[in-house]
């Protein structure tokens, strides 16, 4: 990808907000505000993408369930195979003698990807799910 030439612009903060911002740029060993900056937006672009796009992701789905739930490790299973193409990789790991954490890697159109996770949170016998999505890094710069 081509390096991109840098454009200069004037932000107006109060200032507890600027003085909480170079707080934050110092625990998290920014070198300066700019990258500071350049990272939270590149963060709010990929949340919205998430949400609004249908632009190509990648993320994971965290899924805890009850694994003596009636049928829900089946159903998990099933709605897996059935999306196998945008499922890159799944962990599975016993919590305890009930419990099971599962993380699975995905990739694809934000659409199909929030289609699949809403699947498998809904899916009976989940107690809890989590869709976290990033960029596939493509189409944004540094």
């Amino acid at each position: 990808m081509k390096k991109e030439n840098v454009t200069r612009f004037t932000v107006s903060l109060a200032p507890t907000l600027l003085r909480q911002l170079d707080e934050m740029t110092a625990q998290k060993g920014y070198d300066n505000r700019s990258l500071a900056i350049a990272d939270m937006i590149r963060a709010q672009l990929i949340e919205h993408q998430q949400k609004f796009g249908d632009g190509d992701i990648c993320g994971t789905i965290t899924l805890v369930y009850d694994h003596h739930k009636m049928h829900v490790q089946e159903t998990l299973t099933e709605i897996q195979h059935d999306h196998h193409d945008a499922i890159l990789s799944t962990i599975h790991v016993h919590l305890d003698h009930h419990n099971c954490l599962e993380v699975l890697i995905v990739r694809g159109q934000a659409s199909v990807i929030r289609k699949i996770a809403d699947q498998l949170i809904a899916a009976k016998g989940v107690k809890h799910g989590k869709l976290t999505v990033t960029t596939t890094g493509k189409n944004l710069p540094t």
